[in-house]
């Protein structure tokens, strides 16, 4: 009897499973099952630190998770639907429900994790998660017009470059280590872009810009790169580093001091015009010699043949240096022509009733002593002078002709018949010292 009943039992089971097996079959000619259904599925997953890439879905089975660099650890968590259902987490044997730690490959950005779950009736499903590392930190910086103070590296979070007073505006490369990080402030560049740049305006001169970049990836904090770029500011310098007047070519000891702003030269008195020659201390000043300008970025300039006043009068000649920032400074030079040495005539004549009478010897500069013969009726004579130089002083009988005229006449009457009459021109030169005497004796017939 009992073997009867056990037959019955195993007759029953096996119907029921080809029922079973029937009913299954139709199914699949009727009903579009997803290919995605997971028949042993999880009911959560959680990877700490990090977030799963798409967010968890019991019929997803791949995953993504990045985390910094800096870690070396996940811990996994892994719960099945079905309580009964054993999990391996790496070949691991793992509670439902409890953290598994997984060490991270420390020579691979990436670690592949697999969860295998086993159901009671023998049926498996595996979950994979790629954990990948990423690095919030530069691989490049670079800053032109640089260069970077100090150095670049990716450790190195604070940076400052100095530029001079005429940059307006610098550019910023920055490369990321890791691609998949992302760029942001000054410097932009998005998940799987390698490098950005920009173009960064500058305060005014004098003035500091900050340029910040951070870089940030998932489930780290960011990281925040620092250039102050230090504008120049603009330069006070309106000194000269040379300066020569030509002639006499130089100053007299000490010579050019760029500190002295007077300076006095001698020239001799048939110097009437002298070159002035000018170099700045600072190439972004702008110089003023006499009445020629020198720009900004031209190092030395020039003024030629400038005039001067008459000998024995002291020119002065101006060179005014205004630096970048505005404050001018002047230099003076004084060039001292000497005074004039000329004591001679350049022309004497004598007229008697209009008529030119010679002199004996005829007119030389350098001949003081004349002789003149008139007829016994010219009872006058006109002596005209007129000096070498208008600077000198002619006394012409009782006329003076003083410095700046430079010809006198005189009317002289003569002695009687048969007498001689003596006349003098006296010139002083503007030098002074002892006149010269030029004589001319006036021989009237009898």
């Amino acid at each position: 009897m009992k073997h009867i009943l056990t037959m019955t039992r195993f007759c029953l089971a096996v119907l029921l499973v080809a029922i079973i097996g029937i009913g299954a079959a139709g199914c699949r000619d009727s009903v579009s099952v997803s290919e995605h259904t997971i028949e042993v599925p999880l009911s959560s997953l959680t990877v700490t630190p990090g977030n799963l890439q798409p967010a968890f879905s019991s019929n997803t089975t791949s995953y993504l998770v990045e985390v910094s660099a800096t870690v070396s650890t996940v811990t996994v968590t892994a719960t099945p639907r079905d309580s009964a259902t054993t999990l391996s987490i790496n070949g691991i044997d793992t509670n439902p429900g409890q953290g598994r730690p997984i060490a991270l490959s420390s020579s691979q950005p990436t670690t592949t994790i697999s969860i295998v779950l086993t159901s009671q009736n023998g049926l498996e499903s595996s979950y994979d998660i790629l954990v990948r590392k990423v690095d919030n930190t530069l691989s490049a910086l670079s800053v032109t017009p640089g260069p970077l103070a100090p150095a670049f590296t990716a450790s190195t979070l604070t940076y400052q470059v100095d530029v001079a007073s005429s940059i307006n505006s610098v550019t910023v490369v920055a490369t990321k280590a890791d691609p998949h990080a992302v760029m942001s402030g000054s410097v932009t560049a998005g998940a799987g872009i390698t490098a950005g740049q920009a173009i960064i305006p500058l305060n005014g001169p004098g003035q500091p810009t900050v340029v910040s970049i951070t870089v940030a990836v998932p489930n780290s904090e960011a990281k925040t790169y620092t250039i102050t770029v230090q504008r120049a500011a603009l330069s006070s310098n309106n000194n000269l580093s040379a300066l020569t007047v030509t002639p006499p070519g130089s100053f007299p000891p000490p010579g050019f001091i760029p500190s002295t702003l007077n300076y006095t030269v001698n020239v001799a008195t048939n110097v009437n015009r002298v070159d002035v020659t000018a170099t700045k201390s600072d190439l972004n000043a702008v110089m003023a010699i006499d009445s020629v300008i020198v720009p900004a970025g031209t190092a030395s300039g020039s003024a030629l043949n400038i005039p001067l006043a008459g000998p024995g009068t002291p020119t002065t000649i101006s060179i005014t240096v205004t630096a970048q920032n505005g404050n001018p400074k002047t230099y003076s030079i004084t060039v001292n022509r000497a005074a004039s040495t000329d004591d001679t005539l350049s022309a004497l004549t004598v007229t008697a009733n209009s008529t030119e009478q010679p002199l004996v010897p005829g007119f030389s500069a350098t001949t003081v002593e004349y002789t003149v013969n008139v007829a016994t009726t010219v009872t006058e004579v006109t002596v005209l002078a007129t000096k070498s130089d208008r600077s000198a002083v002619m006394l012409l009988g009782s006329l003076t002709v003083p410095a700046g005229t430079l010809s006198g006449q005189e009317t002289f009457p003569l002695g009687g018949p048969g007498t001689q009459t003596v006349v003098s021109i006296s010139v002083t030169a503007q030098s002074g010292g002892v006149p010269k005497i030029y004589t001319i004796i006036v021989n009237r017939a009898l």
